[in-house]
């Protein structure tokens, strides 16, 4: 759970319980929109989709950091996302029928450079006080920016990345010039 006054950081994010029966019904939707899904969703209600709910919850970490957010989640195929706070654009929080039954809500993250085919967008469902940390997130963003703003130091990873090529050419030429033929 989120305490109201600002925490240190790193801090980490608490998880609905109700996560697993809102995972239980909605993958069990899912698999019943069609004849073939219909005897998989049966399955699914009857334990394979409790049991996978429990193990992916347990698995569900969310943390916070200075200059970050760390997601990790996954059974067979862990995951885990960082998004520097830096990149971060907006983060919407969205609520549905089905999510309101079970007193959810989901955070999604819109970063820079985020194309709209990329599909990697990072979503965070179940998050205990999501308004919270969506607030935190954007506060711990703006403080980011503003030190990055005061320090001088608004060199981001375009500035870095010119000043490699930079060396890089430079370092072309000497290769270049000590594989011409001398001259005279």
């Amino acid at each position: 759970m989120l305490s109201p006054t600002p925490p240190d950081l790193p801090q980490r994010a608490a998880f609905n319980p109700l996560l697993r029966p809102y995972f239980v019904i909605y993958g069990a939707g899912v698999l019943a929109m069609t004849l073939v899904g219909l005897p998989l969703a049966l399955l699914w209600l009857c334990g394979v989709g409790q049991w996978w709910a429990r193990h992916y919850f347990e698995r569900l970490e969310c943390e916070l950091g200075e200059t970050a957010l760390r997601f990790r989640k996954g059974i067979l195929v862990q995951v885990e996302k960082t998004i520097p706070l830096d990149n971060i654009q907006d983060v919407t929080f969205i609520e549905g029928p089905l999510l309101r039954r079970f007193n959810l809500s989901v955070l999604r993250f819109e970063t820079a450079g985020q194309s709209a085919n990329q599909g990697n967008e990072m979503k965070l469902v179940g998050v205990i006080d999501a308004a919270l940390l969506r607030q935190r997130i954007l506060a711990q963003r703006d403080v980011l920016r503003q030190r990055h703003a005061q320090a001088g130091t608004a060199t981001g990873p375009q500035d870095e990345q010119l000043a490699l090529m930079r060396a890089m050419l430079a370092r072309l030429d000497e290769i270049a010039a000590s594989l011409r033929p001398p001259q005279g």
